[in-house]
This record gives structure tokens, sequence and C-alpha cells, in this order.
């Protein structure tokens, strides 16, 4: 297992590490009952997805 002759500058390593971050997920509104839903997916709120009622949401 090789290991390194010098050590790297701290520097050196946050260079590296600047990709390192996360990323706010796309929302869209949904057509429906105008809430805020990912994309491509099914309204977790009121269950319709394309104009259509694919589930029927669980009542809390």
């Amino acid at each position: 297992m090789p290991l390194p002759k010098r050590r790297h500058s701290k520097s050196r390593g946050a260079k590296r590490r600047t990709h390192w971050k996360l990323n706010v997920p796309t929302l869209v509104e949904c057509s429906h009952c105008h809430q805020p839903k990912l994309p491509h997916r099914i309204c977790p709120n009121c269950g319709y997805y394309n104009g259509k009622e694919e589930i029927t949401p669980k009542e809390t």
C-alpha cells in the first residue's frame, strides 16, 4: 500500500472538496392542489398525477 512522502496542504485538500455540496431538490407545483412536489411523481398531498387520481392519500 503506497503512502504519501509529504503531507498535503490544507488548501490542496480544500480544493479537492469544493464540489462536495448538497443540491436543493427541484420542486414543481401540483396542477391539482398547487402544493410543491417532486417532478414526475404522484403528489403526496392529493394523490394526483398527470390529471388523474392515481392513489387516495391517507387521512391524518
